[in-house]
């Protein structure tokens, strides 16, 4: 039993056991290749985390949930296994069923208590430190006997939609103990490149090997630039607002109807310059990209339960002083523009070819590359799939759900999800992941759209 309390800012948690859950059937160790889309993904650890009000009927939910994670891995068996570097220096899934590290802990705080809105401060402690395998998780129970499901994930493994396919499956056998709805695909022959290769010069300009990245720019001392981590909610109706102007209403634009993601992502943008003008360097470009999912576009239907990562990350580059001064309009078709170029099969089969062009070489997309001529930038990740309404283990859904992605880059990360409390009205919860004076800049100029997350709005104030 590992009795280890972390005592950070607000509360305790201790966890007071510590088992490794495989899969429930025996599994005959075989090499799972990574695809060249997972090849472009650095080694980082991504988490999530649901909020449930206390079980009324459940005896023991460690026991629950650890048996039907047993169960899930039999299908889910990348998740069991380990990544091992190969004779090139590129990682692979060793599927030996080694596998995951699952926690149980407590933590001397009500579940109206935790500061939702400030993730490093609450999330951040009730979701696990990977140091084994493929994924970790932590299940803690509160003060209040809420209950806080945390998982934690190598990236390189899993993109948001096969987390999300997994979590689903996984709640699924815990509340029916019946075969899942999605059978995961590890077809990696979907993703195999072209013969004889197709170079596309325009995949040099989203995607760079490593070795060509840029020195490190110095980092200064200002806590204004210190990255961290807030969470927000939209109404429907502010996005709604967002949209019209984002659309355009004017004939003289010649704009269509934009999605809400393609307008928000434009409001935030300018917001991000707005703030950067303020520094008086507005003569530099600022960049935003958006993380685009090619399952739609690559497979036929019976393969869109393919599990790994399938995603492309195009961008768009402006001036400051254009972001600033331009209509939100303006903005979202220029966001519209960059990403018609990457929705295409044809882009990803590009992308594909021109990994394996560079392999062993790593590859990273070129807006994590920043010069000195560079202003901010950052990514919006689309969390619309996020299944915060499906991850119902059997004693109700969750009142609170969330990804955690506090990298260490030096670009900003934005992911908004479905709201667990909408009922189906449209509202959004938002991740921002950007630095201190950009939150505060934002908090100020748009408080009319984007409001902290607050109990109230989740309806836990009064638990049990």
């Amino acid at each position: 039993m590992e009795d280890a309390a972390e005592q950070e800012r607000g509360f305790h948690v201790i966890t007071i056991r510590k088992q490794i859950v495989t899969a429930a059937l025996p599994l005959q160790d075989h090499w799972l290749p990574l695809s060249n889309l997972d090849l472009l993904l650095p080694p980082v650890q991504i988490s999530v985390c649901f909020c449930y009000k206390k079980p009324r009927h459940f005896l023991s939910v460690a026991e629950t949930l650890k048996a039907s994670l047993a169960e899930a891995l039999v299908s889910y068996y990348a998740f069991a296994g380990e990544l091992v570097k190969n004779s090139s220096g590129e990682p692979e899934i060793l599927c030996n069923n080694r596998g995951v590290d699952f926690l149980e802990a407590v933590a001397d705080v009500e579940l109206r208590e935790l500061n939702l809105h400030d993730p490093d401060e609450s999330i951040a402690k009730l979701v696990p430190k990977k140091k084994h395998g493929v994924i970790a998780i932590q299940v803690t129970q509160l003060k209040c006997g809420s209950i806080v499901v945390g998982c934690t994930f190598d990236h390189r493994i899993a993109d948001a939609f096969s987390m999300n396919m997994f979590l689903v499956s996984w709640a699924e056998i815990s509340r029916f103990n019946a075969p899942i709805s999605s059978v995961p695909s590890f077809r990696r022959s979907i993703l195999n490149p072209r013969r004889p290769l197709i170079i596309d010069s325009s995949i040099d300009k989203m995607y760079m090997p490593v070795t060509s990245l840029p020195l490190p720019q110095e980092t200064t001392n200002d806590l204004d630039n210190i990255l961290t981590s807030r969470i927000y909610y939209i109404k429907e109706n502010a996005l709604e607002d967002l949209q019209t102007l984002a659309s355009g209403s004017s004939p003289k634009t010649g704009y269509g109807q934009r999605t809400k993601l393609e307008s928000f992502s434009a409001f935030l943008w300018k917001l991000v310059a707005k703030h950067t003008g303020r520094d008086l360097v507005s003569n530099k470009n600022s960049k935003m990209g958006i993380v685009v999912d090619g399952r739609r576009r690559l497979m036929e239907k019976e393969d869109n339960t393919y599990f790994g990562n399938v995603l492309s990350i195009p961008f768009g580059g402006q001036s400051i002083d254009d972001l600033i001064d331009k209509p939100l309009s303006w903005v979202t078709n220029e966001v519209h523009r960059f990403l018609e170029e990457a929705v295409t099969k044809e882009h990803f089969l590009n992308l594909i070819d021109w990994v394996e062009i560079h392999r062993p070489i790593p590859a990273v997309s070129r807006i994590y590359s920043t010069g000195t001529d560079d202003g901010p930038a950052f990514v919006v990740s689309s969390g619309r799939s996020f299944p915060v309404n499906k991850v119902d283990f059997g004693w109700g859904l969750p009142v609170f759900g969330s990804y955690h992605f506090p990298w260490e880059g030096s670009s900003g990360y934005v992911m908004p999800m479905p709201s667990p409390v909408d009922d189906g009205n449209g509202d959004w919860v938002v991740y921002l992941h950007l630095t201190k004076g950009q939150l505060k800049f934002i908090e100020e100029e748009a408080s009319h759209v984007l409001k902290p997350i607050d109990n109230y709005y989740l309806k836990i104030n009064t638990i049990n």
